[in-house]
């Protein structure tokens, strides 16, 4: 098979990703105005929040499971016009039912994203590399760090483009948010047209190797606390800056963009890293980082903030798209299931523990309330000492979640 296009594949799946993934960071992105606009209090705010994850971090486990029985690429542009609806009509309503309605749309889209285009974007990369990417080769982890680099760029953008719509004319023009999802759902159909193209040729699957179940479940949890630290901050830095640093919303979308776009960085040279030590290793010490960059942007005054972020920033990402690939490795027969969990709930789990903090902020101060998330990293640090580092299969091999079905490959 000609790489050329497993290579513009994986260039077009990381901007859709990036599309798609503006939707995630431009919740937290709309918290400022939302208090601002219509007087919403720390829990309030939380609370939308929470409407963006529940129904995601229910969904994105079954939306794996479904493309685990059956292949859905379509689902890559019908997600992505999705979450950029939900979005887009966030600001339209002033009752906050239909905000919370409207941003739990978004959150389902979403969810049906990830699983689907991680098992693409797996094919893809093990396409590039041939044999010396099958699974858990260096080929497709750094295949997934591209793939995840566009979502994370579309976390960065997310702040930017909510400060220039919404900042510029209020909640009442969310509706231009709705642009990236229609790039987005374009960039997918050549990537369609290719799986189509390549049905035809298509081979039986390999018998996959077998399930590590108890790897996969410490994996999880880590996920969960990477998770829990992410949102909790994503939620509330905005505000947090403003007010330890005065110069009003600019000061909070500023955080914001460092938190994101380091987290731009962090995905690619965790795969880089991943080739030299190893995955396990290099998400372990990552965790260690984020732990003392998370304590130190909370308790060290003035604009060193800014550098305790952006060191937060790239621990938390560093493992992000090697969590994907591990996932994917200790349960091979169950790639988009794996990807749901390690990919989509990386995110969106974390916004249910958001009232929580909320709450706490409320009746205390916000940086009594998210000091607790110092212990976060750490447990995932604790969770990664007991992984061990996958065995790649021989040359040649592909996981059955990857092509049981013609169209997959």
């Amino acid at each position: 098979m000609p790489k050329n296009s497993d290579r513009r594949s994986i260039l077009l799946l990381s901007v859709g990703h990036s599309c798609v993934d503006v939707y995630q960071g431009a919740v937290a992105a709309l918290v400022p105005f939302f208090a601002a606009e219509r007087h919403y209090g720390y829990a309030a705010v939380s609370g939308v929040v929470l409407a963006a994850s529940l129904l995601s971090s229910v969904a994105q486990p079954l939306f794996g499971a479904l493309t685990d029985r059956r292949p859905l690429p379509w689902l890559l542009p019908v997600s992505t016009l999705l979450g950029g609806a939900g979005i887009a009509l966030s600001g339209v309503s002033g009752s906050y039912g239909l905000t919370l309605a409207f941003v739990a749309l978004s959150g389902v889209g979403v969810a049906a994203y990830h699983p689907e285009s991680a098992r693409v974007a797996r094919l893809a990369a093990q396409r590039v590399q041939g044999a010396a990417g099958s699974q858990g080769g260096p080929g497709t982890h750094r295949g997934m760090a591209w793939f995840s680099l566009g979502g994370n760029l579309g976390f960065a953008a997310a702040p930017l483009l909510v400060a220039a719509v919404v900042g510029t004319g209020g909640l009442r023009l969310t509706p231009l948010l709705a642009l990236p999802a229609l790039a987005g759902a374009a960039l997918c159909l050549p990537v369609l047209r290719e799986l189509e193209r390549r049905a035809a040729g298509a081979a039986q699957a390999p018998v996959p190797a077998a399930d590590d179940r108890a790897a996969f479940l410490r994996l999880s949890l880590a996920v969960v606390c990477r998770s829990i630290a992410f949102v909790g901050l994503s939620t509330f830095l905005s505000l947090f800056a403003t007010q330890r640093l005065g110069g009003g919303p600019a000061a909070g979308t500023a955080a914001l963009v460092v938190l994101y776009a380091g987290g731009a960085v962090g995905s690619v040279l965790g795969g880089a890293l991943a080739d030299r030590w190893g995955r396990v290793a290099v998400a372990r010490w990552s965790y260690l980082v984020a732990a003392v960059a998370v304590a130190g942007m909370l308790l060290v005054p003035g604009p060193v903030l800014y550098l305790f972020v952006a060191l937060t920033s790239a621990g938390l990402y560093v493992p992000f798209s090697l969590q994907v690939t591990l996932g994917q490795d200790y349960l091979p027969s169950r790639i988009g299931t794996a990807s749901g969990i390690t990919l989509g709930l990386t995110v969106s789990i974390g916004g249910l523990a958001s009232p929580v903090i909320g709450s706490l902020a409320d009746a205390t101060s916000l940086r009594t309330a998210l000091l607790p998330l110092v212990l976060m990293p750490l447990l995932s640090w604790a969770l990664f000492r007991t992984l061990p580092e996958p065995v790649v299969p021989s040359a040649g091999s592909e996981p059955a979640g990857a092509g049981t079905t013609p169209v997959s490959r």
